[in-house]
Order: C-alpha cells, then sequence, then structure tokens
C-alpha cells in the first residue's frame, strides 16, 4: 500500500495533537500513561513529538480516555483554525 504524503495541515494538526497529550499528561510518566492506554510508551512519544501525524482513532481514543480528555475536546483541539487560514471541513485535504 502506498502512502501519500501528509500535507502541512495533517503536519500541523500532529503537532497540535502532541502537544495537547503531553501537556494533558502533566507530571505523570510516559510509561504509565502508556501502559493504562494499552500502547507502546513508544507509539505515545512518537504521537507526543508529532513524528506520529495521523496516529489510529483506537490509539487516540484510549489515550485520551487515560487523560481524562473527551475525543470532542480532542478534535477541537486538533482542528482549531490557524490565524488568516481558511477553514476546512473535517475530512478535507488542502491542495499542496
Amino acid at each position: 500500500m502506498v502512502r501519500l504524503p501528509l500535507t502541512s495541515a495533517e503536519v500541523e494538526r500532529g503537532q497540535r495533537l502532541g502537544a495537547l497529550l503531553r501537556r494533558a499528561r502533566g507530571e505523570r510518566s510516559m510509561l504509565e500513561t502508556a501502559l493504562d492506554a494499552r500502547v507502546s510508551p513508544e507509539t505515545l512519544r512518537k504521537i507526543e513529538t508529532g513524528r506520529v501525524a495521523t496516529p489510529a482513532f483506537p490509539t487516540i481514543a484510549a489515550i485520551a480516555d487515560v487523560l481524562g480528555l473527551s475525543l470532542d475536546a480532542v478534535w477541537a483541539e486538533i482542528n482549531r483554525p490557524e490565524p488568516g487560514a481558511e477553514p476546512t471541513s473535517p475530512g478535507q485535504r488542502l491542495a499542496s
């Protein structure tokens, strides 16, 4: 399977997701959080650093649950419009 390159908007969304999860995790250890969410610590690290910009939905749902985040809050945070950017609808890809 060939995977299309990520757009800059998708990369930025992944970075916002990672920042949100790091803030929500606070002082809690990455290992404890990952084990409670039943994901590998390496997966959580990659998501938090933005290296995995489009993680699987069940992975994000599990991490959000452990951190006490609603999926609505996660969605709102990662899809907030950038200053001066045109709003996009969910699933819309920007031309590269």
